[in-house]
């Protein structure tokens, strides 16, 4: 895991994105919120687990059918099951050394 500042992330509303093996920040003092880092350490497992390429495939194609779904941009994202499982599991920092292989399919 490799955690960069990364001003491209200034003027959004994102605190922070996976790139495997990088965790983007948009401020440096957001590498102190320890819920943020499990969020994108679980989203950098997910990757792993799907071998990376697959699994941006599956995030945008996710993402895509849940907007025809919602309509709305923000329900879309929320409903992904990736962010669902870091969303739910972010808050517990000792998630990811109980975490099943795939857990993520619950969230589907």
């Amino acid at each position: 895991m490799i955690i960069i500042c990364q001003r491209l992330l200034k003027n959004t509303k994102i605190s922070g994105i996976t790139l495997f093996p990088f965790i983007l920040l948009r401020k440096k003092e957001l590498r102190q919120n320890q819920s943020l880092i499990n969020h994108e350490k679980i989203h950098l497992r997910q990757q792993l687990e799907l071998l990376i390429i697959p699994f941006y495939i599956w995030y945008l194609s996710e993402y895509y059918i849940k907007y025809l779904k919602y309509k709305d941009p923000e329900r879309a994202y929320r409903n992904i099951s990736f962010e669902r499982e870091a969303y739910e599991n972010d808050q517990n920092l000792d998630y990811l050394k109980t975490r099943k292989l795939w857990s993520f399919i619950s969230y589907l």
